[in-house]
């Protein structure tokens, strides 16, 4: 959006409440349980989120969870409780099947849904070294595991992913790890498959993915703008300490941000985050040292095209 004179520019904060990488035992702070991840949920929307990201876990020992059943015992409660554009995964976790992340996402027709564009590899393996006791044994095994895993994202997966949601009138988060990615969705949108304004979150200092440096911010945008011009809206997501970071120099420079405990656990050097909402407060409280708006789920969605809370299926 061009900011004209004497009203700031309003950014977009999106929040991932859980996710699929880090595991229970890492801090007592992530959500686990419905109830825990729709409280907090709804705390990250009170304090300036307009959009949730929304994974769900077995509340028995936080394994991740796609299943339809494992959604639905929370969506409806985020959905009562806020009026905050709901995002859900379909990326799940990085082992499973394309069919098995789509799921939820086909069930409940939600505004947004994320996807991945591209295969890449999926490094979480350097967490065993600051993290070194596990209360369930799935925890250090997937991690290990991540040392051989590919995440697959095919041509025909993200098609496939297109075409199930393509009637449902949800629109993508299209999450970029690294340059190729972007021309991934180029791709897509040359032959009609996605249509502007294109979400794109940038996704820096996953390993496997593009780096955190400044320079491959300023060079994952450039790209953006070389392919879509006018077509896109731009986020970033800064993983672990490059969370804060890589939100600051970003939107600086025109971008919307996403934070959450699925980003990063931490809120500070060796602090680790109490609440999604702190992140959201820490987050926002630099988007506005900027001098810049905070955009509300209504702004967001009349930014990004979405179709409204009231077309959803939960």
């Amino acid at each position: 959006m061009s900011e004209s004179r004497g009203t700031p520019r309003k950014v977009i904060i999106t929040c991932a409440v859980t996710g699929a990488i880090h595991t229970p035992s890492m801090s007592p702070h992530l959500p686990i349980t419905p109830e825990e991840i729709a409280d907090s949920a709804v705390a990250a929307a009170e304090a300036g989120a307009a959009i949730l990201h929304l994974h769900a876990r077995d509340p028995r020992d936080g394994r991740p969870d796609q299943s339809p059943e494992a959604f639905a015992r929370f969506l409806p409660r985020v959905k009562q409780r806020t009026g905050a554009v709901i995002n859900l995964t379909t990326g799940g976790a990085p082992y499973m099947t394309v069919e098995e992340r789509v799921r939820p996402a086909a069930s409940f027709r939600p505004e947004v849904a994320s996807l991945n564009m591209g295969s890449m590899n999926f490094g979480l393996f350097p967490m065993l070294d600051r993290f070194k006791e596990f209360r369930h044994p799935w925890e250090a095994e997937t991690l290990e595991n991540s040392r051989d895993l590919v995440f697959r994202n095919t041509f025909r997966d993200i098609e496939y992913v297109l075409r199930t949601l393509g009637d449902s009138g949800t629109r993508f988060e299209f999450e970029c790890y690294d340059t190729s990615h972007l021309y991934n969705l180029a791709h897509f949108l040359g032959r009609g498959l996605v249509k502007p304004p294109l979400f794109i979150q940038t996704v820096f200092g996953i390993l496997g993915g593009i780096g955190p440096h400044p320079e491959d911010v300023m060079h994952m945008k450039r790209t953006a703008d070389r392919l879509f011009g006018d077509q896109y809206r731009w986020s970033v997501l800064g993983a672990g300490r490059n969370q804060l970071p890589i939100a600051a120099q970003a939107a600086a420079m025109g971008a919307n941000v996403r934070v959450g405990l699925e980003d990063s656990l931490w809120i500070g050097p060796g602090r680790l985050a109490d609440s999604n909402a702190q992140q959201v407060r820490k987050v926002r409280q630099i988007v506005e040292g900027l001098g810049l708006g905070i955009a509300t789920p209504d702004e967001a969605r009349e930014i990004l095209s979405l179709k409204g809370a009231d077309r959803v299926g939960f």
